[in-house]
């Protein structure tokens, strides 16, 4: 299975919507065929591995196949794996887990045993989660996993008073960032940080066939139609006013605007994340000021924080998040470390709200 898992990671930047799984087909302890899932409307990983095993010649019949999801049961843009693997005579499949996809949800599995093929699941299931933690947050609840990441000096600040920002963090560390980008369906920021630093919001220190959709928090539509986020079309403005001028201009940079007001006259932030999950959005990567990334904590709408810490200190500067004044320490935001890792020079922090916004 771990193998499989390896397979299945082949898949981190091109298959959504679709889940990144990864299948081996075992033989008297050999691997005789493997494969993971392609980009969506192509061969998913357990007819990947079936074809690997056919090119080079080897019946499958007897064989085990290891996956690290339950094979589908349903037809999509696919026929069902269950059914190939039927058809292939496989001996026993071995998963990492049930698919949570209503349309499956341990179908799969009852369709191979009615076939007489033994099945085993639950192995290396936590691996196999955390691969595709998007998937399932939209799966079984709508929505997709909300990562937001940040750099900081180890007291906390993300840029000098005069708003300077370039680099805190090694080049090491931006590279790594780059990765989390990659693996995102989309990107969020606000337009305070479009106005102020006019990123591209891309993806370049990582090779990827696939750029993640860039989203522009933006109530006012202040947005500029020659902003560099905006290049190359496909970007998507959440505002909390319509104009219908300034939305046309946009559509012309092939830019969708869609409007989400809530009571205040601002961008309704769980009601943008819900409608993500509806267009099957299913990692969520936030890239964004201070203002923006309290408001989002504060609203319930991010899983987790992905920190990036220098050995610096900058003293009287800007924070991380607007999270605004507390009164008294139950107040307070819990989180549980789910990983701290040295990258270059720097710390990374992956952390956790306790309990997971449903």
């Amino acid at each position: 299975m771990a193998i499989a898992l390896e397979w299945a990671a082949k898949g981190m930047y091109t298959t959504t919507p679709n889940p990144r799984v990864g299948c081996i087909l075992v033989q008297h302890g050999q691997v005789i065929g493997a494969g993971h899932t392609q980009p969506a409307g192509q061969a998913h990983a357990e007819i990947q591995a079936l074809n690997d095993a056919a090119r080079r010649g080897i019946d499958v019949r007897g064989a085990t196949a290891y996956v690290t999801l339950e094979p589908c049961s349903h037809f999509g843009r696919t026929p069902p794996c269950a059914d190939a693997l039927v058809k292939a005579g496989v001996a026993r499949v071995v998963g990492a887990m049930a698919d949570p996809n209503p349309l499956v949800a341990g179908q799969g599995y009852e369709r191979l045993r009615a076939a007489g093929i033994a099945v085993t699941s639950g192995v290396l299931e936590d691996a196999a989660r955390e691969l595709n933690i998007g998937f399932f947050a939209r799966m079984q609840r709508g929505r997709p996993w909300v990562r937001m990441k940040a750099a900081a000096s180890l007291d906390g600040k993300t840029a000098l008073h005069n708003g300077q920002s370039q680099w805190i963090t090694s080049q090491t560390a931006r590279d790594d960032g780059h990765q989390w980008r990659a693996r995102a369906c989309a990107i969020v920021t606000g337009i305070g940080t479009v106005i102020e630093d006019d990123p591209q919001m891309t993806v370049r220190a990582v090779a990827t066939p696939r750029q993640p959709q860039r989203i522009i928090v933006d109530s006012r539509l202040q947005i500029h139609p020659d902003a560099r986020i905006l290049s190359g079309g496909g970007s998507l403005v959440v505002a909390a006013h319509g104009d219908t001028e300034k939305i046309a201009r946009l559509a012309d940079t092939g830019t969708e605007v869609i409007v989400l007001p809530n009571r205040d006259g601002k961008v309704d932030l769980p009601a943008m994340i819900d409608e993500l999950g509806r267009r099957q959005c299913n990692e969520l990567h936030v890239e964004a000021g201070f203002k923006l990334n309290g408001s989002l904590i504060r609203e319930g709408c991010v899983d987790e924080l992905l920190l990036y810490l220098a050995p610096t200190l900058l003293g009287d500067a800007l924070g991380l998040y607007d999270l605004g004044v507390l009164d008294n320490l139950e107040q307070k935001r819990n989180l549980t470390f789910h990983e701290v890792r040295q990258i270059g020079a720097d710390l990374r922090i992956l952390a956790r709200f306790s309990p997971i916004h449903p």
